[in-house]
């Protein structure tokens, strides 16, 4: 709601600033005309950055409790290879291939400080990407690696200029990476939430109960 606000208040005065520069022109007032077209110009130029950073913002689910964002299961299609069947909480689904004796979930987790809670910035997280991995490190350096996004590249990432503005984001706290990774095994189907800690996996049938339990 914040964001929209200024995008309509940086459009709105640049509305105001065309007019006025229009105006100027109109009675030959060359310069006025140049500085209000300019200002005009800016802002909205602020308006269309502000709106893509809040589209960016979007690709980021608000996290204000522990919630669902994914689940997984996983079917064998041979020596260390699975066929993984990812349904997510809008109810959206993706089939993908994994090799490996584990799979590993990644976030970014973007978390502000209280008086921007205030505002309306919870805490927010997006699923970056899914692989295989190897319990046997010799097999991870020599065999077949399988890695996929789960989110398309942005031409504005927030992660990005947060990470670089720091100094200049006060109400930004935390900026941090999550990952959590579990047994595949035929038929095991597992849960991955998301909380303020991070991401966590759980199984949700015997099967994944059995793979957990048999874990080395």
């Amino acid at each position: 709601m914040l964001l929209d606000t200024l995008v309509s208040v940086c459009a709105i005065a640049g509305l105001l600033f065309l007019l006025l520069a229009i105006k100027r022109l109109r009675h030959r007032r060359f310069r006025a005309c140049a500085v209000h077209g300019t200002s005009s110009l800016v802002l909205f130029l602020a308006a269309v950055a502000i709106g893509l950073l809040g589209a960016n913002l979007l690709t980021y689910r608000r996290l204000t409790h522990e919630q669902p964002a994914l689940e997984a299961q996983f079917k064998g299609a041979g020596d260390e290879r699975y066929k993984a069947l990812l349904t997510y909480p809008s109810g959206e689904t993706q089939e993908l291939a994994l090799s490996g004796d584990e799979w590993q979930v990644d976030a970014r987790v973007l978390k502000w400080r209280p008086f921007a809670n205030l505002l309306g910035f919870d805490t927010a997280y997006r699923l970056e990407r899914i692989s295989g991995r190897y319990t046997d490190i010799s097999h991870e350096r020599d065999r077949e690696r399988t890695v996929y996004a789960l989110n398309p590249p942005d031409r504005v990432d927030v992660w990005t200029l947060l990470r670089a503005g720091r100094r200049y984001v006060p109400w930004a706290d935390a900026l941090y990476g999550s990952a959590v990774y579990v047994p595949m095994s035929d038929g095991a189907r597992y849960e991955v939430v998301v909380s303020q800690s991070g991401l966590v996996a759980r199984p949700l049938n015997e099967a994944a109960r059995q793979a957990v339990g048999a874990w080395k």
